[in-house]
């Protein structure tokens, strides 16, 4: 069961790679399937990193349910960490006081993957 749901989480990343240009109709219900499918937050943050890289303002309002997912998946923290950078920039340790003060998903993936002293 694990390895179909980890297969289909891939498929349904594979898809969205593959129709980036035409598939933004249906994201609403990508996202969905993507969200049950993805046990471990793999498929949620690389998704979230890929729509970013491709065009950041076109598909700004799909990456918090992306983001929202894979924080809730990924327990080991073993993705969501490439988050910071992919979504909030390559400088967001200059603006970590900020970005946590208007971010809730920065906060949460900040305060994960450093330790309590080092997150706030």
């Amino acid at each position: 069961m694990e390895n179909e749901k980890e297969q289909e989480g891939m498929s349904i990343y594979e898809y969205i790679v593959d129709n980036v240009d035409t598939c933004e109709p249906e994201m609403g219900e990508l996202i969905c399937k993507l969200r049950l499918a993805d046990t471990s937050g793999q498929f949620l943050a690389s998704t979230a990193r890929y729509l970013s890289a491709v065009d950041r303002e076109k598909f700004d309002k799909w990456l918090t349910p992306l983001i929202e997912g894979a924080i809730e998946r990924d327990r080991d923290r073993r993705y969501i960490g490439s988050l910071l950078e992919a979504i909030w920039g390559v400088d967001y340790k200059d603006h970590i006081d900020e970005l946590r003060q208007k971010d809730d998903n920065f906060r949460r993936i900040y305060k994960r993957i450093y330790t309590e002293g080092e997150a706030m």
